[in-house]
Order: C-alpha cells, then sequence, then structure tokens
C-alpha cells in the first residue's frame, strides 16, 4: 500500500506537471466516470496537498479526493508521451497543453467541495500527518499514548492515530528507534513514544527527498540485523495481520533513554 512517502511525492509531482494551467478532465474507464470527472473539465489547477495516504488536488471549490491502497498509482506525462498503462485503465485524466496526470486503479476516487473537507467523514477522522509542514512528534505521541493497551507497531499504523505510516516506516521507525515493536504502548515512556514518531517522520521525509526507501529491517527476515548481526525476524501483526519485520536482539522494552 502506499505510504505517505509516496504520496507526497506524487502530490509534488502533479503540482509540477499541471503548474496551475486550465486542465481538459476525462475518465476513460468507467470507475472514473461515475466519480464525475468531466466536472473538472476547464477548471484551473490550483495546487495538491497529501494528508497521509490521501491526495487532494484542488480546482477551486471542488477538490479531487484519491485513496490508491494496494494498487492504485497517480502517473505523470509530458503531453503526447507514450502512457505505461493502457488508456482504457486510467480512471481519471487531467491534461495541459505541455502536461497530463493519469490515475489508475485505488479504493477511492471521489469528488468533494473544498468548503465540506473539514467535516468529511473520512479525512476528518484522519490522525495528524507524519510528513505535515508543522510536523509535532509530541503531538503524534500524545496520540499513539491514548491506546495504551494496543501493541506500539499496531498503532502505528492506525491512520486515526497518525496519517501516513504504513507496513514498511512502522518496522523501519522501531528499528531506527531501537523499541520492541510487540510492547504495549502502555509501557514505551512518552518520550520514546517521540522518538519514534521522529524517527518515521525522518526517515518518511528522507524517502520523499530521494525517492528511495533505505530499508534496514522490512522484508529482511532471516538475514542479519546491519547493528548486531541478529537474524531479523518477522510474524504478522494486529487485527489485519499486516507482517512486522524486527530484530530481537537490539530492538528491546522501552528505556528511559534510547542511543
Amino acid at each position: 500500500m502506499a505510504e505517505g512517502d509516496t504520496i507526497l511525492r506524487a502530490a509534488r509531482r502533479i503540482e509540477a506537471a499541471l503548474d496551475g494551467a486550465k486542465v481538459e478532465a476525462s475518465a476513460p474507464n468507467p470507475r472514473g466516470r461515475s466519480a464525475r470527472i468531466e466536472r473538472l473539465d476547464g477548471r484551473d489547477f490550483e495546487r495538491a496537498s497529501a494528508h497521509g495516504k490521501h491526495l487532494l488536488l484542488h480546482f477551486g471549490e471542488l477538490v479531487l479526493h484519491s485513496h490508491l491502497g494496494m494498487s492504485g498509482a497517480w502517473h505523470t506525462y509530458r503531453r503526447g508521451e507514450p502512457w505505461r498503462k493502457p488508456v482504457s485503465a486510467a480512471w481519471a485524466v487531467l491534461s495541459t497543453e505541455r502536461a497530463e496526470a493519469v490515475q489508475f486503479g485505488g479504493p477511492t476516487l471521489r469528488l468533494l467541495r473544498a468548503s465540506s473537507l473539514r467535516r468529511d467523514p473520512v479525512l476528518a477522522r484522519l490522525g495528524p500527518d507524519i510528513l505535515a509542514s508543522d510536523f509535532d512528534a509530541a503531538q503524534i505521541a500524545r496520540s499513539l499514548a491514548s491506546v495504551p493497551d494496543r501493541s506500539l507497531g499496531d498503532a502505528l499504523l492506525d491512520q486515526h492515530l497518525v496519517a501516513g505510516i504504513g507496513n514498511i516506516f512502522k518496522s523501519e521507525a522501531c528499528f531506527a528507534a531501537r523499541l520492541d515493536p510487540w510492547q504495549r504502548v502502555a509501557d514505551v515512556p512518552i518520550e520514546q513514544l517521540s522518538h519514534v514518531a521522529q524517527a518515521a517522520h525522518d526517515l518518511m521525509l528522507e524517502a520523499v527527498e530521494d525517492g528511495r526507501q533505505d530499508r534496514a529491517a522490512y522484508k529482511r527476515a532471516g538475514r542479519p540485523c546491519p547493528r548486531c548481526g541478529t537474524l531479523i525476524r518477522s510474524r504478522g501483526q494486529g487485527d489485519a495481520n499486516r507482517t512486522t519485520y524486527w530484530c530481537p536482539s537490539c530492538q528491546v522494552a522501552a528505556q528511559t533513554s534510547t542511543t
């Protein structure tokens, strides 16, 4: 599933491609037509924004909201450049004289009124954005602390507590903070909850800027830990049974301070 870094990169690419221009809007796939994408035709694109795993494209009083889930993607092309997927698979095509932004797949594509964003039942329930320009690790720590009986790794995936972290950066942030993802949130001091939030923010922001995700633990089960050499372990966690990767030696129960 696309995590917050992927969505923020997509927002930046789309913003650069459409560059405030008037768009031609079409929906070759019936799914896009059901979202009434044609209502954007002839409108000026204003900006793109991201909140966690949710992408918002702003066109005055209308906002196009997408969530890519496991299989969706936004592509940007020069106008006339061949696409990497069939035209019939495109849910939304936003074209200017110079560029095109094309959305393929995903569970959510809908038009909203800008005035309703704060009240929208999906968006209003999201926690603070891990990649927000006003990121506050202490705020996210307090949000995580509100679910004391959840395991740390499971809590980090809850988009109502903190928006944008997925399975990759759940594992990588706990590894970077040297914290056991299986311990209860109640057993993690608030300053260490801030520490793991900061680690997630820093790692994800680096992925946004570099366009890559260096992995110390994720999908490295059975391979040596890059810190201590112990074999990385993995198993499903939480109600969704999302796989967590961790080092059983150097990711330990929370301590008063970390190094």
